[in-house]
Order: structure tokens, then C-alpha cells, then sequence
């Protein structure tokens, strides 16, 4: 069964399975910033809030990028924010690196669009993300799930940072 988000009110297909709230994380490798392989299992016994995003060089997920930095400032050091996208790392290294970005950890999946699949974020035929976001805790189980239904609209913030300070 295909799932749908829109792109400024038009339809677009997500590729992959849909991730459900309680259900055990899927094993992901994205790429960082030196071009080395990260496995998932890098951030084993800390809870994770992962989001999709389709390009950090847009307006929505620039905004969402720093939003998410300064919380992660007040936040316990057992979080991990991840963001992750198929923009090259080079250019999420330029986009941190100009923006002062030091909290969020930013991956690329460009190459083999592992974590996209995994997690039903590939948008089909335009090798971008939809916007999501994912909070796993400690034990790898998934806790809340946001697939944002429209391209250009912003996650619930609210919804996400209190679901992390009960997961503390």
C-alpha cells in the first residue's frame, strides 16, 4: 500500500514501510560529514530524535534545524539530535558550519538511501525526504512518530520536546 504526503498541495509517493509507535527502530548507515559510514548503533542507550528532512538549504528546515539546536542546549547530554537528509555531507558541513550548528548531528544519505527506505521517508522518483520526525528511546523502540503531511509545513515542535522530557 503506497502512502502520500503533498508538495505544495500536489501528491507525492513515500517509499518504504511506515515506522509505528512501539516498534523496534530499524538499523540504518547514513553518511557523515568526512564521508565515513555511521551505523544507528553509534547512539545505542541514548534516546534519539531523528528527523527527515528534504534539504537543509530550504526555509522550513533551516528553521527547524536551529529550533531543534537551541533545545538540545537545555536538554540532558542522553539525547542525540540527528538530523538526516540526501544533500551531500559536504554541503551539511558548510550549513552547520555557517549557522553555528554543534548540537544536531546532520548525516547524508545520498548514496544508497538506507535510512530513507527504513523508515518511509524516500520520496519516490525525486530521491528527496518528507519531513519527519522520529523519537526513539534508549531501547531502540519508537516512541512518537511524525510524518509531516504536507512538504512545506513544520513538525509539532511542541509534541516532540515534550514527548523527549518524559523520556528523561
Amino acid at each position: 500500500m503506497s502512502r502520500e504526503i503533498t508538495i505544495n498541495g500536489d501528491p507525492a509517493v513515500l517509499v518504504g514501510e511506515e515506522i509505528k509507535v512501539g516498534q523496534t527502530a530499524p538499523a540504518f548507515t547514513v553518511v557523515d560529514g568526512n564521508l565515513k559510514p555511521v551505523m544507528s548503533d553509534k547512539f545505542k542507550g541514548k534516546i534519539k530524535l531523528i528527523a527527515s528532512v528534504p534539504s537543509l538549504d530550504t526555509p522550513i528546515c533551516d528553521l527547524q534545524i536551529k529550533r531543534f539546536n537551541d533545545e538540545a542546549s537545555k536538554m540532558s547530554k542522553d539525547i542525540a539530535i540527528i538530523f538526516i537528509s540526501m544533500d551531500l555531507p559536504f554541503a551539511q558541513k558548510r550549513f552547520c558550519q555557517a549557522y553555528d550548528i554543534k548540537k544536531v548531528k546532520t548525516f547524508s544519505d545520498h548514496a544508497q538511501a538506507d535510512f530513507g527506505t527504513k523508515y518511509g521517508v524516500l520520496i519516490e522518483g525525486l530521491r528527496l525526504f518528507s519531513r519527519a520526525i522520529f523519537v526513539i528511546d534508549k531501547d531502540d523502540t519508537v516512541k512518537y512518530v511524525e510524518y509531516v503531511s504536507e512538504l512545506a509545513s513544520h513538525p509539532d515542535y511542541d509534541k516532540v520536546l515534550t514527548i523527549l522530557k518524559e523520556l528523561i
